[in-house]
């Protein structure tokens, strides 16, 4: 319900007075949209159904197979031939096929040896390969691959989904910047037309002198000036922002003019991205999904490996049949009827398989070198990180006490300005350093949401904490 009425208020804002209209979006109730409707997030999910349709693929390949081969041969009103051959045929998980085949055929001029009874032949069998295929083969490995595949998959969308919600983070990060720089130029525009005003009336009645009410126009348009630098600012982060906001996957939203970001991000950002210290500590590495991604490759890899040392083996195919005229008979199959076959096979120096299995070697040592690099990159980008939020929480307290010793020092001199002890020019510097200093603690304050952003990506956590 909470989600629906934000649409309504960001959809239809405009015609409602600004006064009674003004709506907060905070971090956590933004990522809930960007999560839960940005089309790039429902691309992600394609690759879970990617996999799963290629592991339905692969599990095809011991689906059940009805052959029929028919063959007909009719010359000048003389039937050559007719031969049926019907095969049914049971893939099962080792290298063994089961059987069973039905064969009729009649003509002048068939071959001698497909004679076959007048109501046709019927037989059951086996096919086992006993070496190359027996306990591993094409059909086993890309089953056991697509499984993977599909964890795999799993990760990767995690990956990919984190990657989003870093990037929609970031852009509404610099939206609240770009509001709160707004903001500071808007409350010092109130003083500075005051100041301005006052000293116009004093000029007026020959308590200053002109060149007061001059310095004063100057600061208050200087105001002005960075206003509507910062309003621009803003205006072009909210459009920015929505490109993440969509209510389905065809309708954007766009932010109006009377949405505003949340001023009270810093002690709600731990608790949507799930960064808190105590988090990091307790996080076991070999469960990020990037390490997760490269297991399952590395499995992959050995399947694969596992295949081709199988390929080194000669092909060895037996095949027995039970013949029979009368199937329904349970005991008219027996040992004293039947078809057998032996086929083998071997290549002289098995380049091709001795080349295959090296390059699946070296594919699994590469697959090892980037899982021991990727280790040490994450815990030393986190280790970084967490150095660099030390640092921000040190620097900010640092500046903290500098803008209230700016203020302090402000308000001294407005003090001594009133009591005509002090210069205009004085309290517009004074005034200045303020403005500076709040600046660039809204410049730290981004730098270090932007880090915690970064570490949220790098721990490419799942869950984010949406309201």
């Amino acid at each position: 319900m909470r989600l629906i009425i934000l649409i309504i208020l960001l959809s239809f804002s405009s015609n409602i007075s600004a006064q009674d209209s003004t709506t907060i979006i905070n971090l956590s109730e933004y990522l809930g949209y960007v999560k839960t409707f940005h089309p790039i997030v429902k691309q992600a999910n394609l690759i879970i159904n990617e996999s799963e349709a290629k592991l339905l693929k692969s599990r095809g390949a011991f689906d059940p197979k009805l052959e029929v081969d028919y063959d007909r041969k009719k010359f000048k009103n003389t039937e050559y031939y007719n031969k049926l051959n019907a095969t049914f045929k049971i893939p099962t998980w080792y290298g063994v096929e089961l059987k069973g085949n039905f064969e009729e055929n009649d003509g002048i001029y068939l071959n001698p040896e497909a004679n076959l009874p007048d109501d046709g032949l019927y037989s059951v069998g086996v096919s086992v390969s006993v070496a190359k295929g027996l306990f591993i083969n094409k059909r086993m490995a890309m089953l056991k691959q697509a499984k993977l595949f599909t964890k795999q998959a799993h990760a990767d969308r995690q990956l990919m989904v984190s990657n989003i919600i870093y990037d929609a983070t970031i852009t509404y990060l610099n939206w609240l910047k770009t509001y709160n720089e707004k903001c500071v130029y808007d409350d010092f525009l109130v003083n500075a037309k005051m100041r301005f005003d006052g000293i116009k009336k004093s000029f007026e009645v020959g308590e200053v002198a002109a060149i007061d009410t001059l310095e004063a126009r100057i600061a208050l348009n200087n105001r002005k000036l960075n206003l509507e630098k910062s309003r621009i600012k803003f205006v072009k982060t909210s459009l920015e922002l929505s490109n993440y906001l969509w209510l389905n996957e065809n309708t954007p939203i766009e932010i109006k003019e009377n949405v505003i970001p949340d001023v009270n991000t810093f002690v709600l950002i731990d608790k949507t991205l799930n960064t808190s210290q105590l988090e990091t500590e307790n996080l076991d590495l070999s469960l990020h999904p990037k390490l997760r991604s490269l297991d399952y490759k590395f499995q992959s890899l050995n399947i694969d490996r596992r295949l081709k040392i199988n390929n080194l083996l000669p092909q060895i195919d037996l095949q027995y049949n039970f013949l029979s005229e009368t199937p329904e008979v349970s005991r008219s199959f027996s040992t004293s009827a039947y078809k057998a076959g032996l086929n083998i096979s071997f290549p002289l120096f098995l380049r091709k398989e001795r080349g295959d299995l090296t390059l699946s070697k070296i594919k699994i040592q590469d697959t090892q070198f980037e899982i021991q690099t990727t280790k040490v990159t994450l815990k030393n980008k986190i280790d970084a990180i967490n150095k660099e939020l030390e640092s921000y929480s040190t620097q900010n307290e640092y500046l903290r006490v500098i803008v209230d010793d700016y203020a302090s020092m402000l308000k001294a001199e407005e003090r001594k300005f009133l009591l005509g002890e002090s210069s205009l020019f004085l309290v517009n510097s004074r005034e200045s350093k303020l403005i500076d200093a709040k600046l660039k603690g809204i410049f730290l304050e981004n730098d270090y949401f932007n880090t915690k952003a970064k570490l949220f990506n790098v721990l490419a956590i799942s869950d984010i904490d949406i309201n």
